[in-house]
């Protein structure tokens, strides 16, 4: 039925086309030459059934893997963050802000065609076999990594205490290096302290410190927590750690940087394709504004929500921001439920500062620039994963 049915829809569309003079066979430049929907349309489906027709394998595919082979393809040419997301990849998504899951603990992005560390979760395999924010994924399982970044997503992840290999390349050296993981329950706290715990004592200089891991649905809850601990103790500043934090929720930004801003400021905005997608987020006076003297540490796994943060108490003076530069992920996708349990992630705006930076592929640059080597950062990883006392 469902053959009949496409094949009745291309008789009718040769039909319109012979009404209006066009070329029908293969090969015809006029696709190319103009940007008619129904044109391109009739193409694709041309080239569908031709590929069910004739393709040596033909007897073997589907109308329905034909459309999301295709599907994938047209997102891929966009950017590498926006897809289309079958059932399963939909599912997985929804779960990374809110739920647990099996894996190595790596946050990965898709940049410069390669699939590359955001960073490592701290008390993760990852961190702990020595992955570092920068590195560049070559193979999975000896399966070498394509652009595609879910698919990538999804052999790292397994059943918790399965093995999984990993090669990878670290540029700022250009060694390759394996390593063989065994994947754990990945469970995220999103704001702990020095220690790795939620005692938050203020250090011997009367410093309060925070680290936010990630921004997840619980965050800004969490840090005013915290934050009202750290005031039983009257700390003289804070130091807000978002190294190694790879984004998260933008409405958990927005939260966490009114808490330091008086009402009405600007956090952040955002801009798309005409005057209906610019919109402006702005602290709105939810709760106490702290006016303590405060420093964010910042690194190049600093990216997407932490990158609005760092860039929004930049701009507006409320904090210096220390470390390197930052990742440079600053694109909005937005998710749009195709109503069979899938859905497409599209690209459709793009973060702002107050001061207007655009953060997509620049990043924020830190006040005071601060790096740290190869060795410290591993050292770095070792004593967070074994809940020791972080290095300032």
């Amino acid at each position: 039925m469902k053959r009949k049915i496409l094949l009745g829809l291309v008789a009718v569309l040769l039909a319109i086309n012979a009404l209006i003079g066009a070329r029908v066979y293969l090969g015809t430049a006029s696709a190319a030459e103009t940007d008619e929907p129904y044109e391109a349309l009739r193409i694709f489906t041309l080239v569908m059934e031709r590929v069910r027709q004739e393709y040596v394998d033909g007897e073997n595919l589907s109308y329905s893997e034909l459309v999301k082979g295709a599907l994938k393809g047209m997102l891929g040419t966009l950017d590498p963050h926006s897809e289309y997301m079958e059932p399963r990849k939909y599912d997985d998504l929804r779960k990374d802000t809110e739920g647990e899951y099996g894996g190595v603990g790596i946050v990965v992005s898709a940049r410069n065609g390669r699939i590359t560390v955001v960073t490592p979760m701290d008390g993760t395999p990852g961190a702990e076999a020595g992955i570092l924010a920068g590195d560049e994924l070559l193979k999975v399982d000896g399966r070498d990594v394509g652009r595609e970044l879910q698919d990538t997503v999804q052999l790292l992840r397994g059943k918790a205490d399965t093995k999984v290999s990993l090669t990878y390349l670290r540029p700022s050296t250009g060694e390759t290096k394996e390593v063989t993981l065994t994947r754990r329950v990945i469970k995220v706290s999103s704001v702990i302290d020095l220690n790795g715990y939620s005692d938050f004592k203020v250090l011997p200089d009367k410093v309060g410190y925070v680290r936010i891991v990630q921004f997840g649905e619980h965050t800004a809850d969490d840090l005013e927590k915290a934050l009202v601990k750290l005031e039983k103790q009257s700390p003289s500043g804070l130091v807000l750690d978002l190294r190694d934090n790879p984004g998260g929720l933008l409405d958990q930004a927005v939260y966490v940087a009114e808490k330091f801003l008086p009402k009405g400021e600007m956090v952040v905005s955002t801009e798309g394709r005409g005057a209906a997608r610019k919109e402006e987020y702005r602290a709105r006076g939810r709760g106490k504004s702290r006016d303590l003297p405060m420093v964010v540490l910042v690194n190049g796994g600093s990216a997407s929500a932490a990158e609005i943060v760092s860039g929004c108490l930049q701009d507006l003076k409320r904090a210096v921001i220390v470390g390197e530069q930052t990742f440079g992920k600053g694109s909005v996708q937005s998710i749009l439920p195709l109503g069979n349990g899938s859905a497409l992630r599209l690209t459709t705006a793009k973060y702002y500062t107050p001061s207007h930076k655009v953060i997509h592929e620049h990043g924020i640059t830190p006040d005071i620039a601060v790096e740290l080597p190869d060795e410290d950062l591993q050292l770095l990883n070792i004593r967070r994963s074994a809940g020791g006392v972080d290095s300032l």
